[in-house]
C-alpha cells in the first residue's frame, strides 16, 4: 500500500497527460508538489529529524541537473530561433531534391541520413522544418506525414546527446558506456523504422532492402564507435553525417561525370560551424583535460559545464550575432517565450524525480524489480521508458522519471537496463503527441489526418519499446552484459 501511495505522483502525471490532457508543465508541476506533500507528512510522522538534509541533497542535485540541462537548451533554442529566420532549413530541402536521388535512395538519405543529422545537433523537432516540406514535395502525402514522424524517431541523440548525458547521471553509469550500449539496444529501431518508410514509399524490392541494410549498417557502426571513445555529444551527428555523405557519394557515382553535382547551399553554413565547434572542442577535451578543470558538485551527481555542448552552441550564436544574423534584444525576447515552457517542465520532472528518490518513494518499486527474473526486467524497464518518454513528450523528461530507479537495482545491470531506458524514453518521446503536433502544423492538415497520424505515432512507440526490449534480451542471452 505504501508503495502505491508513493508512486501516486507517477499516476497523477500519467493521468494528467493521458486523460485529462493537461500540457506537460502543468502535469510536472502537480506530480512536483505531490511528493513534496507526501514528503511532508512522512517527515512530519517521523518527527521530520532525517528529512532535512535528504532535502538538501535533493535541492543540489536538481539545480546541478537543470543547470546543465538549461546550459544546452538556452543557446540551443537561440541557434533554432536563428536559423529558422535565415531559411536554413528551406535551402537544404532545396538542395537535397536538386540531387536527382531514386525514391529509396531519398528515403534512405533523409531518414537516416539528413533526419537524424539536424535532430542530433540541434533538437527540438528542428529536422522536421527540412523533412517535412521535403517529404511532403517527394512522396504521397499520407506517406510523407509518417515518413517525418518515423525519421524523428529514429533519433534519440536529440540536442548532442544531453538525454543520454542526464540519464548516465540519474543511473550512476558513464555516459560514453551509456551512449555506446543505448546505440546496440536502439539499433533495431533504426533498421524498423528504416524498413517501415521504405514501405510507405512503395520501395519494397531486394534492391531497396539491400540499400537499407547496408546503411543502416553503418548508422549503427558509427553511432557506437563515436559514442564509445568520444561520448554522446557528437554521436548521433557523425551517424547522421556518416549516411549523407554515404548517399553523397553514391548519387556521385550515379550521375558521372557528365554532372556536376550541387555544392552545399551557403545558408546552412551554421550547420557546419557547429559540427566544426562541437568536433575541435571534443578533440581538445581530449587531448589537453582542460574540462576537467571546472566541476559543479551535488550531493551525488556531478557536471562539467566546460565539457558541455552548450559551449559549442554558445560560440556559434555568438558568431551568427557578429554577423548580424539577428538583434541581441529581439532574440533574448523570442527565446524567453521559447524557453520559458521547455525549461520549466524539465525543471519540475527533475525536482520530483530526485525528490522521491531522496525521500526513498522509490524503494517499493525497485524492491518489485529486484525480486523479478533478468528475462521480464527488460522489457518492464522498456515499457516504463517509452511511457515516460511518450507522456512528457521529453527524452530528458522521460529519463527523469523512472532512471532514478535503475541506479537503486543490482549493479550488474544497471548499463544494460539504463541503456533499455533512454532507448525507449528517446524512441517514445520523439513520437509523442508535441512531435506529433508539430508535423501537422507544419503540414496543416485537417482532422482525420490529425487522428490518424496520432495513432500511429501511438503506435510507433509501442514498436519502438518492443525492439527495444528484444535487442536487449538479445544481448542478454548472448552474454554481453
Amino acid at each position: 500500500m505504501a508503495t502505491l501511495l508513493h508512486l501516486s505522483p507517477v499516476f497523477l502525471v500519467m493521468s494528467m497527460l493521458m486523460v485529462l490532457r493537461r500540457p506537460p508543465v502543468q502535469a510536472a508541476m502537480a506530480g512536483a508538489a505531490l511528493v513534496a506533500l507526501l514528503w511532508l507528512v512522512d517527515a512530519w510522522m517521523a518527527t521530520g529529524t532525517a528529512a532535512s538534509g535528504a532535502a538538501l541533497a535533493a535541492a543540489r542535485d536538481t539545480g546541478v541537473l537543470f543547470l546543465s540541462t538549461a546550459f544546452v537548451i538556452v543557446p540551443g533554442l537561440g541557434f533554432v530561433i536563428l536559423i529558422e529566420r535565415m531559411g536554413v532549413n528551406q535551402a537544404l530541402s532545396q538542395w537535397v531534391r536538386s540531387l536527382g536521388l531514386g525514391p529509396a535512395d531519398q528515403v534512405v538519405f533523409i531518414v537516416l541520413g539528413l533526419a537524424p543529422l539536424l535532430e542530433a545537433m540541434t533538437g527540438f523537432g528542428v529536422s522536421l522544418i527540412a523533412t517535412v516540406p521535403l517529404l511532403l514535395s517527394l512522396f504521397e502525402r499520407r506517406a510523407a506525414l509518417r515518413m517525418a514522424l518515423a525519421g524523428m524517431a529514429i533519433m534519440p541523440w536529440g540536442t548532442l546527446g544531453l538525454a543520454t548525458v542526464i540519464g548516465a547521471s540519474l543511473a550512476h553509469v558513464d555516459a560514453a558506456a551509456l551512449a555506446a550500449v543505448s546505440s546496440l539496444t536502439s539499433a533495431p529501431v533504426f533498421l524498423v523504422l528504416g524498413a517501415l518508410s521504405l514501405h510507405l514509399a512503395g520501395e519494397r524490392g531486394a534492391r531497396a532492402w539491400l540499400l537499407l541494410g547496408g546503411f543502416g549498417l553503418l548508422f549503427v557502426g558509427v553511432l557506437h564507435g563515436i559514442s564509445r571513445w568520444m561520448g554522446p555529444e557528437v554521436a548521433g551527428v557523425g551517424a547522421g553525417f556518416a549516411v549523407a555523405l554515404g548517399m553523397l557519394v553514391r548519387a556521385l557515382l550515379l550521375r558521372g561525370t557528365a554532372q556536376a553535382a550541387p555544392g552545399w547551399p551557403r545558408q546552412a553554413w551554421p550547420y557546419l560551424a557547429l559540427a566544426l565547434a562541437i568536433v575541435l572542442l571534443k578533440l581538445l577535451a581530449l587531448a589537453t583535460q582542460w574540462d576537467q578543470r571546472w566541476i559543479v558538485q551535488g550531493a551525488q551527481v556531478a557536471w562539467k559545464p566546460l565539457a558541455s555542448p552548450g559551449v559549442a552552441l554558445t560560440l556559434v550564436l555568438a558568431l551568427l550575432l557578429a554577423r548580424g544574423a539577428g538583434h541581441g534584444v529581439a532574440l533574448v525576447g523570442a527565446l524567453a517565450a521559447r524557453a520559458k515552457r521547455p525549461l520549466l517542465t524539465i525543471f519540475f520532472f527533475l525536482a520530483m524525480s530526485q525528490m522521491m528518490v531522496k525521500a526513498g518513494f522509490l524503494s517499493g518499486l525497485v524492491q518489485l524489480l529486484a525480486e523479478l527474473a533478468p528475462a521480464a526486467l527488460a522489457p518492464i524497464v522498456a515499457a516504463f521508458g517509452a511511457l515516460a518518454g511518450y507522456m512528457t513528450g521529453s527524452n530528458v523528461g522521460g529519463n527523469a522519471i523512472f532512471m532514478p530507479a535503475i541506479a537503486l537495482l543490482p549493479e550488474s545491470s544497471h548499463l544494460l537496463l539504463a541503456a533499455v531506458h533512454n532507448s525507449a524514453a528517446g524512441h517514445a518521446a520523439l513520437g509523442s503527441l508535441s512531435i506529433v503536433m508539430l508535423v501537422l502544423g507544419l503540414a496543416r492538415t485537417n482532422a482525420q489526418e490529425e487522428g490518424e497520424l496520432v495513432r500511429f505515432g501511438f503506435a510507433l512507440a509501442c514498436l519502438n519499446a518492443a525492439a527495444v526490449a528484444l535487442a536487449a534480451l538479445v544481448m542478454a542471452g548472448l552474454g554481453v552484459f
